[in-house]
Formats: C-alpha cells, structure tokens, sequence
C-alpha cells in the first residue's frame, strides 16, 4: 500500500453551497470524499467515498479523523468502526476493500451534534481543515444535490398538490403528468396499541411532512387482537377515518392498512369495510389501500388470491382508480410466489416487507423476480432490526442501507415501521415525545436513520 504513495483530498459537500472543502496536498493518487447527505439541525447523516486514481487495484483502505467536543458518531455502515475518545478509524469490511483503478466504494455514518471532521487520513496520507454542515433546507425547497432517478424534481406545495391522482405505470408508480415517483414516509403502530395518538395528530403529521420530509402515513388498523377492528369496530373505524381526514388537510398521501395475519377469515368484514371506505373517500387522490397487512404461510392461489379478488372488486365498485397494495405470502416476502398468478386488475402493487437484521438479498432476490415478471412493488413496512421490531434494540444499518439503495434503484416507495414510543429499535420516538410534534430531540432505535432517508 505505501508503494502506492496514497495521497487524499477530504471535500465537505454540504445540502448547501459554499461548504469548506479539505484538501491534503499534493495532487491525489487517491482520493476520499466526504459529503453531509442529510442534516436536522443537532445532527446529520454522513458519507465517505474512497476512489481509487491510480492504475494498479488496491486491495485495503483506511479512513480516520477527529470529531470536535460536542459531536460523536451514533451508527455507522459499510465500514469496520474503532472509536478512542474523539477519533475515529474506519476500515474496509471483506466485500467493498479491492478496489480496481477507478473504481469507488462508499461508507456512512450518523453524527450527534454539528461538529464535521478534522485531522483526517486515509492510509495515513493527512489533511487539514474542517467545516460546520449547513442547516437542512425547507422540505419544500428543491436540495442542490441530484435525487433518485425515480423521482422527479421537487416544487413547492404538499406531496399531493406536486404529484395529483398516482397510479402504477410498468413496475413503479408514477404521478399525475406521467412522471415516477417514490414516495417515502412511516407508519403508525397497530392503532389499537398505540402508547399514545401519534398518527391521529394534525400537528404531528404537518411536522413530519415539513421536517421529515414525509410524503405518505400508513394507518395500521389493527383487525383481530382484542381492542381491535373486529371487537371494538367504530373506535378503529374512527382512528383510520381521522388519519384520513388529516392526511387530506395536509396534502400527503395515506394508506388504509387491514392489518391483520389471517384477513381470509374474515373477509366478509373487510369487503364491508373497504367499499364503505371507498365509496366516501375513494374520489380523493391521497388515498391508497392496502386490504391485507401480513398473511402467514398460505397458499396464494387458493387462500390470499381469492381474499384479494373479492376485496378488490369491493373498492373498484366505487374506486376505479386509487392504487391497491396487495398483501403477500409468509409475512409479505412471497412475492415472486404471486408474480407467477397476479390479480386482475389496475392500478395493483404487491406489498414486500423486510426487517434487515433477519432479511437480506436472498429477499431482495424474491422481489428482483417479482419485478422482473412485471409487478410493481410498495414496501409497507420495514425496520431495521430484527423481524419482531427490535425487542433486542439492535439496529443492522449496513443491511438496511442495501436495502434503501435497492429502494432507490428501483422506484419502490416504502413506509417504515413504527410511529409510537418504546424499547423497540422500530420504536421511533422516546418516552416524553410530545403527540403534536417537535420530535427533533425524541428520536429513537432508527429513526435517525429512517427520517436522514426521507429527506
């Protein structure tokens, strides 16, 4: 490696212009560039590209730095982390360190507090200098950095009043003028549990869209457990009618979840439920309906496929048009399964769920043949941790992070699991979050995660 003579330019690339740029001297062989790619004002989410300039592959690499008093790294992904005091040595993991000439690979990382790096190295090669990120821009206001092909340029108004009546368009979903669209928001909890009314808050859903960036919340009506749609109806009924209602005041979309595992046996209540629903509010363009959460390991075409036609035909009978996401096998992960006998219809997507502490490519290779046949997918429900929501706190960002970047790549809009207060890595806010919003000194497991990847 030092025959290689590694020399390194460190640039801070804020979310506005004029961020201070670090260079070592002289000109590079090598180069490492770090970019604040998200910010929230007492944090911010950053991004190290090492790109190998010279002719020969290298093999390994090593980036370290300093952090001022006040700030420190909170996760980190697609690196080896070591951390003493206020430095920090991040080294390649087995898959991203041979480098061909030319050739990039990236790591990131969440900072508490403003502070962005100093002293830094790459392979030992120094560079001087620092920067303070810059303060996230209005949600409304179009970011200088490119966004996801999938989705057109930002302009002002809320999501609905920028993207009209959506609809699938191949396997992604596009908007009003024709142009993709990924859309990007959380759900709430199974309402029925909810610790508090967090997703029944106008306030609180106004502050997500203007601070998170949020374009879409996921009503998760809870339908069996007791307290629930099938024992206490016109509670649940009420909670999801009032998300509704905000939603549209607000201008974001919202998806009407029956959130339940065995919805066949109940399917006379959920043909009621949805035609009801869609014949109030079925001419509104926010709304998307998603008739069945998470069906167990049953048969597609002789259990969910039926329970889905019937269903459907409920709400098209007053809602021609409104995007319908259809649940799964095995949690919503088989979707190839229904890829090989989809539902008649328009405007259908195929709900795939993932938890990246337990699902990994193997599932996204389930939902790249499921594209591949001609679905279109919408990823419901995610978190990054365990499949049970984190009862062991554990956060697996790395996966995770593949599993946004796939996301991304293929137009696929998502809502992540889950808006409510407690232990649960998927838990999103911690104890003493106000239900009005202000959640900025609240967030919680991986929510610093989830809210850097709507903005």
């Amino acid at each position: 490696m030092r025959a290689l003579r590694l020399v390194t330019t460190l640039a801070v690339a804020g979310l506005l212009a004029g961020a201070v740029a670090m260079v070592a001297t002289p000109a590079s062989a090598a180069t490492a560039v770090f970019s604040v790619t998200n910010n929230w004002g007492n944090g911010y989410q950053g991004q190290v590209t090492v790109t190998n300039n010279t002719s020969a592959q290298i093999t390994s690499w090593r980036v370290e730095f300093d952090l001022p008093a006040g700030s420190s790294v909170s996760q980190s992904w697609n690196a080896q982390q070591t951390t003493s005091g206020s430095h920090y040595t991040f080294t390649n993991v087995s898959w991203n360190g041979t480098l061909a000439a030319g050739a990039s690979t990236s790591f990131g990382f969440l900072v508490n507090g403003s502070g962005t790096p100093l002293n830094c190295t790459v392979n030992g090669a120094s560079c001087t200098g620092g920067g303070t990120p810059p303060t996230t821009p209005p949600p409304t206001t179009p970011p200088p950095t490119t966004p996801p092909p999938t989705t057109p340029p930002p302009s002002t108004g809320t999501p609905v009043e920028r993207h009209g009546q959506l609809r699938v368009c191949g396997t992604t979903m596009c908007d009003r003028s024709g142009a993709r669209v990924q859309l990007r928001g959380i759900s709430s909890m199974w309402l029925n549990w909810e610790t508090a009314p967090y997703a029944e808050n106008l306030s609180a859903l106004r502050w997500m869209r203007d601070n998170w960036n949020l374009q879409v919340i996921r009503a998760a009506m809870g339908v069996e457990p007791a307290g629930a749609y099938l024992s206490d109806p016109g509670r649940a009924r009420a909670q999801v009618e009032t998300i509704i209602n905000n939603a549209v005041t607000a201008g974001v979309y919202v998806i009407v979840d029956w959130h339940a595992h065995e919805a066949q046996n109940n399917q006379s209540q959920a043909v009621a439920f949805f035609g009801d629903l869609a014949r109030r509010y079925g001419h509104l363009p926010n709304v998307i309906w998603e008739p069945y959460n998470e069906p167990l390991q049953v048969s597609w075409t002789n259990v969910i496929k039926p329970y889905h036609q019937a269903v459907v035909s409920a709400i098209r009978a007053a809602d021609p048009d409104n995007i319908v996401v259809l649940g799964t096998p095995t949690w919503s992960q088989d979707v190839d399964v229904a890829a090989a006998s989809p539902v008649t219809g328009t405007n259908l997507m195929y709900t795939l769920h993932f938890y990246s502490c337990t699902h990994g490519a193997s599932l996204r290779a389930k939902g790249d043949a499921a594209i591949r046949a001609g679905l279109a997918l919408f990823v419901t429900e995610w978190g990054a941790s365990n499949a049970d929501g984190g009862l062991d706190g554990r956060s697996c960002l790395p996966e995770a992070q593949s599993w946004i970047d796939w996301m991304r790549a293929n137009g696929i809009s998502w809502t992540a699991w889950k808006l409510d207060v407690g232990t649960d890595t998927t838990n999103l806010l911690s104890p003493g979050a106000p239900v009005t919003g202000g959640w900025t000194n609240y967030l919680h497991g991986h929510a610093p995660f989830v809210v850097a990847n709507m903005r």
